[in-house]
């Protein structure tokens, strides 16, 4: 059966060639879609950006034929105009002349018309509760939804293995035919693991008795960097560990980190400690700099009230990666703030060297990044055009750096499954040039007070 589809303005937003994810179906988009793109087309950042690609991608179909007739999409469905419908009658407490209701008219009147069925697909929850008053069924875009977070790749899975092959484990490794899991009822059975899985390996004899590595190839190989205290960090738990590896390991070898974790569980701080030890511990070359973004949910609308430059206007938004810096520039905790001005220096020597540089996340777009250590901090707050615009940016020596946690999301329209990290995260499992780690909560070293928050809260 043939579904007829009307398109929210916030779908083109999200996705500007949206129209060719929705099969041989019908697609339609009101008018007054195309009236707030014209509104939304000179904005900032990425909202303008996608306005204007959705633009293009209709001036593209325009040219193949009648958009008020309908125009062939890629798919196999169709695309079409819609202009009819001013007079349609919506319940009294909608009012006529807001836009989203103009979008609920036009439902209606395919309905009334005898299009069945019409479904208006929306990223507005609350217009998908209005369109239930209406008597329209309503739905979310689901072309980039990832699955729900219980279900999301963690990169990281307990095994058993024989006593014998978990013996030899630091000198021959062990095979993932080898290994296996074990249900509450003492069943075995065979995991599927993934390329870079991280993998922590119980002997089978004593499940006190545990091995961490990493999957390469078909075999579990032992951590690299376990001994390593990148800037004197040493790590304190197993994902630490994990963490570690996947941030030590050369541009070459793993050009792209994902984290997810929650707050507390030292993703930022980890990561710059790497990135300070590769960059002034021991400069081999390997990177000229560290650089920082940190995505904000106001970020494109607000940042040019703000005064001052670039780094003037993006300060506020870098506080949380200062603090992180203010602990590893100077590791004593009883003398660290005896003398903040000294400890202002000490930061402000890095950034006038250019070892470290914070840059807001739309000025990106189009660069070419070549020999750094960039780390995007809250990635949860990228859309998945921007998570794939930071990764193709990616130029030779490059490790990038997503942090995150999917469960605290403050962009409107994202949620767990459809924000950037996430979508970064499920799309990039098992490439052999991606290593990723979701940190626990029983993990989080932030203080007593934040592990019980985690734990009640």
């Amino acid at each position: 059966m043939i579904k007829t589809y009307v398109l929210d303005t916030n779908i083109l937003i999200q996705a500007p060639c949206a129209p060719d994810c929705f099969e041989d179906n019908e697609v339609i988009l009101p008018v007054a879609v195309l009236e707030e793109l014209d509104k939304l087309k000179n904005a900032e950042g990425e909202k303008g950006f996608n306005a204007r690609a959705a633009i293009r991608y209709l001036e593209q179909l325009r040219l193949s034929g009648n958009l008020l007739e309908g125009v062939p999409l890629k798919s196999g469905g169709t695309l079409r105009v819609e202009t009819n419908f001013v007079n349609v009658q919506l319940p009294p407490d909608l009012p006529e002349a807001h836009m989203d209701n103009r979008i609920l008219k036009v439902c209606l009147g395919l309905m009334d018309r005898g299009e069945q069925p019409v479904i208006l697909v929306t990223k507005d929850i609350l217009l998908r509760v209005k369109a239930q008053i209406a008597g329209i069924r309503a739905e979310d875009f689901t072309a980039e939804q990832v699955t729900g977070d219980d279900g999301q790749y963690t990169g990281r899975i307990r095994v058993f293995a024989p006593e014998e092959a978990f013996k030899d484990f630091k000198k021959k490794g062990i095979s993932v035919k080898d290994v296996y899991l074990c249900d509450e009822n003492g069943r075995q059975t065979v995991p599927v693991l993934t390329e870079n899985q991280f993998v922590i390996i119980s002997a089978d004899q004593s499940s006190k008795k545990t091995h961490l590595g990493r999957v390469e190839k078909g075999v579990i190989r032992k951590l690299e960097y376990k001994k390593s205290k990148p800037y004197g960090v040493s790590p304190r738990n197993s994902g630490q560990y994990f963490l570690q590896e996947a941030l030590m390991q050369p541009a070459e070898k793993a050009p792209l980190v994902i984290v997810k974790g929650m707050a507390g569980t030292s993703k930022t701080f980890y990561s710059l400690a790497v990135g300070l030890e590769k960059v002034l511990n021991n400069p081999t070359g390997e990177y000229r700099r560290i650089l920082i973004c940190r995505p904000n949910a106001q970020f494109d609308s607000d940042i040019g009230f703000l005064p001052g430059d670039e780094q003037d206007k993006i300060s506020p938004l870098m506080r949380p990666v200062m603090d992180n810096l203010e602990q590893l520039i100077d590791s004593n905790e009883e003398e660290r703030f005896s003398d903040e001005q000294a400890l202002a220096g000490k930061l402000d020597e890095i950034f006038a060297r250019g070892l470290i540089q914070a840059e807001a996340l739309n000025f990106i777009r189009g660069r070419s990044i070549i020999n750094t250590y960039l780390i995007i901090d809250e990635a949860q707050n990228m859309t998945p055009g921007q998570v794939k615009g930071i990764i193709t940016r990616a130029g030779k020596g490059t490790k990038i750096i997503l942090l995150g946690d999917p469960g605290q999301i403050d962009r409107p329209f994202l949620d767990e499954r459809t924000n950037g990290l996430s979508y970064a995260s499920e799309h990039m499992k098992g490439s052999p040039l991606c290593w990723q780690i979701t940190l626990t909560a029983q993990e989080c070293e932030r203080s007593a007070l934040a592990m019980d928050a985690i734990q009640r809260l």
